[in-house]
């Protein structure tokens, strides 16, 4: 195919903005799939995609569109390649990464809600890849679409006229003919990535960037690339540059939205290549496929994944260990930026403490743990990681609170701060700024849009963002504010670790990090409520919060007793003291024995993480 006659786009918007909607109006207009084959969110593959509206796995799809040339005037077959991307701020560097192998974006805007946070974030993803962007706004047949003010919102924020701005309706499809044929006349047609002209570079040999990928049983994982060089070949000896695992090029096909096999993958196509690869860590995000003898340099932009959540996943039963194993190294087939490793709990027994992009990475895995494998999990408190550099001058990285150092070995802690953007609803201001204070952030600037909304920037530590904070969010504002992240470097942490002792052992599962103003609060609240809904054991039980080396919360939980004197019914008052003598000295013998005596059930467990994360 020609490359003056390909255009390869993405869609991106903040978050239930219409993007799936509008890619099923791009795929029907363009006759793509049958109308009798037709359905809602097509490009949404998985069952949890379809049933929360969301995207979480990038989806490409090529169309054919015919329209007027912009070479010689008279009509013409394009060849229009579409990524459909995730909005959530988890997946961004895969977003980066799908725009890296684009020309142009459509940046969409529902029409009802006026620019988001995310919206915000997306559009400067683009920037920085040089894509030209088209602003659409989306659902105007809605009742309470707000078209023109919408329009002037973008086109002030992008600086063009409000004639540039495009309205569409996903739903009914008005506006999509007029959207297709500026694709065709704004994005640009794809050209060759640059590369030093240097003695023995062959600027034929291939080349292609990994935007995201697949697994399945029988063919290995399928990378998703969009190819900047040369021409890719069923049968070629191909290598992985960051990885260095040469593989044969089993398949190359393109994406209607099936994959479907082709000859030959040229440059300025999205496709699709079998490797036959079934080993996980080898595939990843960012990374350039080469000749397997080739002299062309990798494409730059790769970063290894960096997890930011930090959770421990146990199975109910020991007996599902194996394969809860066997289900991470699965999904890690088809996803790179998983990380975990083997722990054991002396409460849980043996599982893996797992590394995740986001919250919602964390949801995503562990509901796909539970669908598709059929497991029963535990999963623990959320942390993140920490740099702890200890007394004697030793700097580690630390990603859960029971690994933490003794109060007295630690010389200085750090931990990631994020740089956050909120647009919230002018009325929702004065409690914003409340909950700011409350979650230790720090105010960079606020800007007023011409609706009366607040956009705010502000830098706070990414352990108070992670402490229910969007939740709370959502409270204050009635749902309508939006948040957007972006993660910065360490900074100097002023917090301290907090242990729960049951029965003077401490309890790693329930151990967390604190900041040092709230300790006294979270100690009380965490003692009450453990103390509330534990079961009461054969002897006395302490349940202790232990900080900086000393106890700061403690109650008691009295023992079960028997009625022994229940079968007395008269007589010196003596006898019956005498009875509850000897049970009190029996439960202090068996104490002084059974090291194991207080159990922990799963249901408490489950209650003291769910009251942890409000």
């Amino acid at each position: 195919m020609n490359q003056k006659y390909i255009r390869n786009f993405s869609i991106i918007a903040h978050i239930d903005h219409g993007k799936s909607t509008l890619a099923d109006r791009l795929l029907e207009r363009t006759g793509t799939i049958p109308a009798r084959l037709m359905r809602d969110q097509v490009l949404d593959r998985m069952d949890l995609e379809r049933e929360r509206g969301i995207t979480i796995k990038m989806q490409p799809v090529r169309m054919k569109y015919r329209a007027k040339s912009t070479v010689s005037g008279g009509e013409q077959d394009y060849i229009l390649n579409l990524i459909d991307t995730p909005g959530h701020i988890d997946f961004s560097y895969e977003v980066s990464r799908a725009l890296k192998a684009v020309e142009g974006v459509l940046l969409l805007v529902d029409s009802t809600q006026g620019i988001q946070a995310q919206t915000l974030t997306t559009l400067a993803a683009a920037e920085t890849q040089k894509c030209v962007i088209i602003p659409v706004i989306s659902k105007i047949d809605s009742p309470i679409a707000r078209v023109n003010e919408v329009k002037a919102e973008i086109a002030q924020r992008l600086q063009v006229s409000e004639g540039a701005v495009f309205a569409v309706s996903g739903k009914t499809g008005e506006g999509v003919d007029e959207l297709l044929r500026a694709i065709v006349e704004r994005i640009p047609a794809p050209s060759p990535a640059s590369t030093e002209n240097r003695e023995g570079i062959n600027a034929d040999d291939p080349r292609g960037l990994i935007f995201d990928f697949s697994y399945s049983t029988h063919r290995g994982v399928s990378v998703y690339l969009r190819v900047f060089d040369g021409a890719f070949k069923k049968g070629e000896p191909l290598t992985f540059s960051v990885a260095g695992k040469d593989f044969t090029a089993l398949e190359v096909g393109t994406f209607s939205p099936e994959e479907t096999p082709a000859d030959v993958l040229s440059a300025g196509e999205i496709g699709y290549i079998v490797t036959g690869i079934k080993e996980p860590g080898i595939v990843a995000v960012g990374d350039t496929i080469l000749a397997a003898k080739g002299t062309l340099p990798a494409l730059p932009g790769y970063e290894k994944p960096r997890p930011v959540v930090w959770a421990s996943v146990y199975p109910e039963s020991q007996d599902d260990l194996p394969l809860l194993r066997q289900s991470l190294e699965r999904l890690r087939l088809s996803d790179s930026s998983l990380s975990f490793e083997e722990e054991s709990s002396g409460v849980l027994g043996r599982g893996f403490r797992c590394g995740f992009l986001g919250l919602l990475h964390l949801e995503i895995i562990t509901e796909r743990l539970r669908r598709e494998f059929g497991l029963a999990l535990v999963v623990t408190i959320p942390t993140i990681s920490y740099i702890v550099t200890t007394t004697s001058g030793k700097r580690e990285v630390i990603y859960t609170p029971s690994k933490f150092p003794p109060h007295g070995d630690i010389a200085q802690i750090e931990e990631p701060w994020a740089k956050v953007i909120i647009i919230t609803p002018a009325d929702s201001l004065s409690s914003l700024v409340q909950l700011l204070y409350e979650h230790e952030a720090q105010t960079l600037g606020t800007e007023t849009y011409q609706d009366g909304h607040v956009e705010m920037t502000v830098e706070m530590p990414l352990r108070e963002l992670m402490r229910g904070f969007f939740d709370k969010l959502k409270n204050i504002s009635s749902g309508y504010a939006s948040l957007s992240y972006e993660i910065m470097g360490e900074r100097l942490a002023d917090v301290v670790r907090l242990d729960v002792l049951v029965a003077k052992e401490p309890v790693p599962a329930f151990a967390r990090v604190i900041a040092r103003r709230r300790v006294q609060e979270e100690a009380e609240k965490m003692v009450e409520k453990l103390a509330s809904i534990m079961p009461r054991q054969l002897s006395v039980t302490k349940i202790q919060a232990l900080s900086q080396g000393r106890i700061i919360s403690s109650k008691t939980l009295s023992a079960m007793r028997k009625d022994v004197t229940g079968y007395l019914y008269g007589g010196d008052v003596s006898r019956k003291n005498k009875l509850l003598q000897k049970q009190k000295k029996g439960k202090k013998h068996r104490a002084q024995f059974d090291k194991n005596r207080v159990q922990i059930p799963e249901d408490v467990f489950m209650k003291m993480v769910q009251s942890s994360t409000e």
